[in-house]
């Protein structure tokens, strides 16, 4: 499995904007999947809203389908008040687990 972690920032006093404009693009975009997001297998939104940090992890089940993706995400702007991606990284998952 590969992870896509996209690194944000925005205006401390605007999270709650933030939160809930990431939320409707990710809900539209996880029913209707734009070309290359088809295959994501899971979607987390981390806020550290007291500082204006996020982070977007989205998961996939292999490398080609991880590049697609990324592809696909990296054209996306987010919405004005979401702030600005600063950092993608991507990372091979060692270990996944759930209860």
């Amino acid at each position: 499995m590969y992870a896509r972690i996209a690194t944000f920032e925005a205006d401390p006093a605007r999270a709650d904007e933030a939160i809930a404009a990431a939320r409707q693009q990710a809900e539209s975009n996880w029913a209707n999947p734009p070309e290359g997001l088809g295959t994501a297998k899971d979607l987390y939104m981390l806020i550290d809203g007291e500082h204006g940090r996020g982070l977007g992890i989205t998961l996939w089940e292999t490398e080609e389908d991880l590049q697609r993706g990324n592809e696909a995400l990296n054209q996306m702007t987010p919405p004005a008040q979401g702030g600005r991606r600063t950092e993608v990284a991507i990372y091979e998952v060692a270990l996944h687990k759930q209860r």
